[in-house]
C-alpha cells in the first residue's frame, strides 16, 4: 500500500496527471457550450458562442498549468515541438495519452451535466445523423458535401496555421510576445481559426480533442457509428493535424525564422524561440524526502 502511495506521489506521476488538467478544462468550456447551443436549438447560444467558449477554455487551461506542465493541450503541437527539439521525445507519448484521457474525462463530465437536456432533445435516441443528432456535441464531423481528401486538406491547413502563428510568439529576433500574454494570444489565434475554418469539418486541429470525445460517445451509447460514419472519416482529425503541425513548423523555419536578422554574435545565437521557451517544462523532483518543486521560467 505504501509503495502504491509513493508511486502516485512520484514526480513523474504527478507531472503526467497534471497534464490531464488543461485539456479537461478546455473541453469542459467548449463541449458544454456546444451542448447548450445544440440542445436549446440555438436559442441559448449560436456558432460564435461555441468558438468563444473553446477559446476561453484554451486561455484558462494554459494559465492554469503553464508553470507546471507547460500547458500542453494538443498532440499535434507537442509533436511539432519534439521535431523542433524544444520538447524531449520521451514526453511525447505520456503527454498525448494524458491529453486523450483528459478529453475523455471532460466529455463524460459534460454528458453528466447535460444528460437531461440531451435526452430531451434526442428523445432518448443517441445518433450521429439527422436533425436530432447529438454526437457533434462532443466530437467533430464533416459537412455532407465534404470528401475525405478535402477534409484532410482542411485539417492540415488549420493545424499548420496554428503552429505558424504559435511559433512567432516567442521569436526573440522578431517581435516576441510577453510570456504572461501568450495564453490570451493563443486563445485569439484559436478563435480566428475556429471562426474561419469550421464550416467544413468543425476545425478540430487537435487529435486528442476529437478522439477522446469520440471514444466517450462510443462507450456512452452512440455506438460504433461514431467511427464508421461518413466513410470512416474519424481518422482524418486524428492524422491530418499531426502532419499539418509539422508542416506549419517547417514553413515557419523556411520562410520566417531563417530570414530574421541576427542581432547576436554567431556563437551566442539563440535557437528557435518558441512557445515552449516562454513556458518551459518544469523540473520536478520528489526524492529522499525533498519537497516537490517546480522551476518556473
Amino acid at each position: 500500500m505504501k509503495a502504491i502511495f509513493c508511486l502516485l506521489l512520484s514526480s513523474h506521476s504527478i507531472f503526467h496527471i497534471l497534464s490531464l488538467c488543461p485539456i479537461t478544462v478546455w473541453q469542459l468550456f467548449g463541449c458544454s457550450a456546444a451542448a447548450q447551443v445544440k440542445t436549446s436549438r440555438e436559442t441559448k447560444g449560436q456558432f460564435l458562442s461555441v468558438n468563444m467558449a473553446f477559446s476561453v477554455g484554451v486561455m484558462s487551461a494554459m494559465y492554469l498549468t503553464k508553470g507546471i506542465t507547460g500547458a500542453h493541450l494538443n498532440p499535434a503541437v507537442t509533436l511539432s515541438f519534439c521535431v523542433l527539439g524544444q520538447v524531449p521525445w520521451g514526453r511525447l507519448l505520456p503527454y498525448c495519452l494524458s491529453q486523450l484521457l483528459g478529453a475523455y474525462v471532460a466529455s463524460g463530465l459534460v454528458y453528466l451535466v447535460y444528460y437531461d437536456a440531451i435526452m430531451a432533445f434526442s428523445g432518448g435516441v443517441l445518433t450521429v445523423y439527422g436533425p436530432n443528432e447529438t454526437a457533434s456535441i462532443f466530437a467533430t464531423y464533416p459537412s455532407e458535401y465534404m470528401s475525405l481528401g478535402g477534409s484532410f486538406l482542411d485539417q492540415v491547413m488549420g493545424t499548420g496555421m496554428l503552429m505558424l502563428c504559435i511559433l512567432c510568439l516567442g521569436e526573440k529576433r522578431n517581435t516576441p510576445a510577453p510570456s504572461e500574454l501568450i495564453p490570451a494570444i493563443v486563445a485569439v489565434i484559436v478563435l480566428g481559426i475556429s471562426m474561419s475554418m469550421s464550416a467544413n469539418c468543425g476545425a478540430a486541429i487537435n487529435p486528442a480533442r476529437d478522439l477522446g470525445p469520440r471514444l466517450f460517445t462510443l462507450t456512452a451509447g452512440w455506438g460504433t457509428e461514431v467511427f464508421t460514419c461518413y466513410n470512416y472519416w474519424f481518422w482524418v482529425p486524428l492524422v491530418a493535424p499531426l502532419i499539418g503541425g509539422v508542416l506549419g513548423s517547417c514553413m515557419y523555419l523556411i520562410f520566417i525564422h531563417w530570414h530574421l536578422p541576427d542581432h547576436d554574435p554567431p556563437e551566442n545565437l539563440p535557437t528557435i524561440s518558441t512557445l515552449s521557451e516562454k513556458v518551459k517544462q518544469p523540473i520536478t523532483r520528489w526524492e529522499d524526502g525533498e519537497e516537490l518543486k517546480a522551476v518556473h521560467f
